[in-house]
């Protein structure tokens, strides 16, 4: 007989659809723990921009860190300073030794987030090579413009530029740092593992007025709850503009703010704009996974995983 596999939910969508209360929901519901799937929830001292869940930081039995939010433990969240590199790897490997944790206390783990490159490591088990960042050449490519690098990197490494995002800087980068450093392809080197779980993966669906209404508001919490302070102390801590962490959506624009560059109306618009694009490249990405169930409601999502557990 074929060893049944641990099952596990992936709750994905755009930014700002829902998907944490979902995942709370679910996870209240069937006795969940949450790993927060987003590459920028990653980063310490990084709340407001990315949207983190507020919640007690705790200590589970294992002694790792996790937060707990509405009885609910979630991790993924405050793994490194924002100075530091993080690759997909790690992250892969980080979440599966958590993943396993979880199932040996008889919970379920419910993936949740909108970072498609993470969830796709974990679900399809890619194997991903796992390379020490090239800090000087990093560095030389970050100075070029995202044009001047997705060109290069279509020279180079076709096979790459075919399938990584080449609107986010970070990706292409590092696609250029691999090709570079070893002569070999960055997608190219990835290959799908053997599976690890039954996953359920449920995609939020809506309207993208709706959507794009929802991002709006919240970028404008955002700034009301601090965005510009939080930035600020960030920078008081020596972070340079040019980190990757620094040159994500909110703090980029702020940043611009702050630097007498534009005033704080425009950088809310900035932020609104890159946030609305953001989204429609989650959903382009999300909507190419065809495993993906796409629900409108809570109650669609609770059917769905009964259904799923009961297999």
């Amino acid at each position: 007989m074929f060893k049944k596999l641990p099952k596990i939910i992936a709750v994905v969508g755009p930014t700002a659809s829902g998907k944490t209360a979902l995942g709370i929901f679910l996870a209240q519901k069937f006795k969940g723990e949450i790993i927060s799937v987003d590459s920028r929830q990653i980063y310490k001292g990084m709340d407001i921009g990315t949207a983190k869940v507020e919640g007690k930081k705790n200590v589970d039995g294992n002694g790792r860190e996790c937060f707990d939010v509405e009885g609910v433990r979630h991790y993924g969240i405050d793994l490194i300073e924002p100075d530091k590199i993080y690759s997909v790897a790690e992250f892969k490997e980080y979440a599966l030794q958590v993943m396993a944790e979880i199932i040996q206390r008889g919970n379920l783990p419910i993936l949740v987030g909108g970072t498609g490159f993470y969830l796709k490591a974990i679900v399809e088990n890619l194997k991903i090579p796992r390379l020490a960042p090239n800090l000087d050449l990093r560095q030389s490519l970050e100075k070029k413009d995202l044009a001047e690098l997705v060109k290069e990197l279509k020279k180079i490494d076709p096979v790459s530029s075919e399938k990584i995002d080449l609107k986010n800087k970070r990706r292409v980068v590092r696609a250029l740092e691999v090709a570079n450093f070893t002569g070999q392809s960055f997608a190219g080197n990835w290959r799908k593992g053997e599976k690890l779980f039954e996953t359920l993966e449920l995609g939020i669906t809506q309207t993208r007025e709706v959507l794009y209404q929802r991002i709006d508001e919240r970028v404008e919490e955002q700034i009301k709850n601090g965005l510009v302070e939080e930035t600020q102390k960030l920078i008081s801590k020596w972070y340079k503009w040019s980190l990757p962490s620094m040159s994500g959506i909110g703090y980029k624009e702020i940043g611009m703010f702050l630097r007498g560059e534009i005033s704080l109306e425009r950088a809310k618009e900035f932020i609104k704009f890159r946030t609305h694009d953001y989204a429609r490249r989650q959903i382009t990405w999300f909507k190419s996974i065809t495993e993906i169930k796409w629900i409108e409601n809570v109650e669609e999502a609770e059917d769905l995983t009964k259904v799923f557990l009961a297999q």
